[in-house]
């Protein structure tokens, strides 16, 4: 089954007496445990992409699935229970609460979802431990460095099962070494089983990619071929 999949997606806004097409018959898939970059000059679509892929608005015309599961067939109410349980948003500005601890920040999604808080810290430390930062917990964000507060709002995005994770150039306002350090924490996770979808403008951070797709005025353009797995070596072996 595939983590997420668009099929023939296309998105258009109004603008007074005009419209503005976003997205033009975009298909995508991404399969659990690939790592997917977007790139593509401003406005060319990359974040209405991604909002529709988190189910955040709905297409104009075409079908996205997550996690098998067609969006259009689902309730605003079972929209909401897949967005908390199953995706996970990084977003530039970090979007934590502020008076909120770091651990008390991660773990909101699982409270949220009906998790008693007592074990939805326990699960929101575990995930801030993976990413080195369980002596930051009780900080408060603005007692956090960027790259802290970046590497909060990933472990926010992972913890408990979620299967898709979307990044909206979530390195964008940090340094190289911090911005370096949460696309290898995002590749982590997508190594662990979660389907992950970047946002970048940065060529260096796409490489940790499988994969990169070119938006160009809402449009695939181009795109990397995903690494051959090793069932292509068996096939390529000549019959005995």
């Amino acid at each position: 089954m595939t983590a997420l999949e668009l099929r023939g997606v296309s998105k258009v806004y109004a603008d007074g007496a005009s419209e503005v097409h976003a997205l033009r018959n975009v298909d995508l898939v991404v399969q659990p445990g690939e790592l997917v970059a977007v790139m593509g000059p401003s406005g060319s679509g990359k974040s209405t992409l991604l909002t529709i892929a988190g189910s955040l608005e709905h297409p104009t015309t075409g079908e996205v699935l997550v996690g098998g599961n067609l969006l259009t067939s689902m309730s605003r109410n079972e929209q909401a229970r897949l967005r908390r349980r199953s995706i996970g948003y990084v977003f530039q500005d970090f979007n934590l609460l502020p008076g909120l601890t770091a651990v008390e920040n991660v773990a909101l999604p699982l409270e949220l979802d009906g998790v008693h808080a007592k074990p939805a810290q326990a699960a929101g430390l575990q995930a801030l431990e993976e990413l080195g930062l369980a002596d930051r917990a009780s900080r408060f964000p603005d007692e956090l460095s960027g790259g802290e507060r970046q590497r909060v709002a990933v472990a926010r995005a992972v913890v408990g099962d979620r299967h898709l994770l979307l990044a909206d150039e979530p390195s964008g306002a940090l340094d190289s070494i911090n911005a370096e350090a949460v696309m290898r924490l995002v590749h982590t996770a997508c190594r662990r089983g979660v389907a992950g979808v970047v946002v970048t403008h940065d060529a260096q951070l796409a490489s940790w990619a499988d994969r990169v797709v070119f938006l160009r005025d809402g449009r695939v353009v181009d795109q990397t071929s995903p690494p051959a797995g090793p069932e292509s070596l068996l096939r390529s072996q000549p019959r005995a």
